[in-house]
């Protein structure tokens, strides 16, 4: 089974290799995805993200899922010393680098849930795999249409943050200042909330930011600094390399 939605602002594929796929579960995947884009959507001015921003609502009235959200970015904001924060001077409060992730690997908790097991799921990029072998190819961060690595996945999660996409969109919260020190770092942990969280939160550190990422529990890194040095850590599950 193979499905594409565009949710959140990018495509988001599904394909399930069981045998027996249940359409309602995969319904539930898409409608879950949609939800958290109407509630959680800094862009959406009657979302519950953006009416807490301005003030709307109060901590104590806010859904159990965004209490969660905004845990895991005050743990990250103190874990880097304040480079990731989603509450920037003179910007609405932005979650998305957290969202995307905690939703996604939702959607696949919910897949798991229904008893699929082998099964895909790529949003924007960041993708969490199930019941593997899976190859799952990193951009290169200057060339369009080519790869700098191809990883080899069974179980668990990897996310991207680059700037060939958006261009230098990741701040560091210390500095108020784009983050330039990285082209691009990529990170497998066991769920896309991790990936992607410690993926945003050690881009924005800089160059420093490898480092700290490979300390995280369960992480493994591949990064890409100006000037196409590659630094990786040594269980970076690589099936597949091109020189960056």
């Amino acid at each position: 089974m193979r499905r594409v939605e565009h949710v959140m602002g990018f495509p988001v594929s599904l394909r399930v290799d069981d045998t027996v796929v249940p359409d309602a579960a995969v319904d539930a995947v898409f409608a879950w995805l949609h939800e958290v884009d109407a509630r959680f959507s800094p862009f959406r001015a009657d979302s519950e993200v953006s009416r807490y921003g301005r003030g709307e609502l109060s901590a104590d009235g806010l859904s159990a899922g965004l209490v969660e959200v905004l845990g895991i970015c005050d743990r990250y904001r103190t874990a880097t010393g304040g480079a990731f924060d989603v509450r920037l001077p003179g910007r609405a409060l932005d979650p998305c680098a957290v969202v995307k992730g905690w939703s996604v690997q939702r959607a696949a908790d919910l897949l798991t849930g229904a008893g699929l097991r082998r099964f895909c799921l790529n949003a924007g990029g960041d993708v969490v795999v199930s019941g593997g072998p899976w190859r799952v190819g990193v951009r290169h961060p200057g060339i369009a249409d080519r790869l700098c690595a191809v990883l080899a996945l069974t179980d668990g999660a990897v996310a991207t943050s680059g700037r060939y996409e958006r261009g230098d969109h990741i701040v560091d919260g210390r500095t108020g200042r784009p983050a330039t020190g990285l082209d691009s770092l990529t990170v497998v942990a066991p769920t896309l909330t991790e990936a992607d969280t410690v993926a945003t939160a050690a881009f924005a550190l800089g160059a420093e930011g490898v480092e700290w990422a490979a300390a995280q529990d369960g992480c493994e890194v591949f990064a890409v600094l100006p000037g196409g040095r590659v630094l990786r850590t040594d269980g970076f599950p690589t099936a597949g390399a091109a020189a960056a």
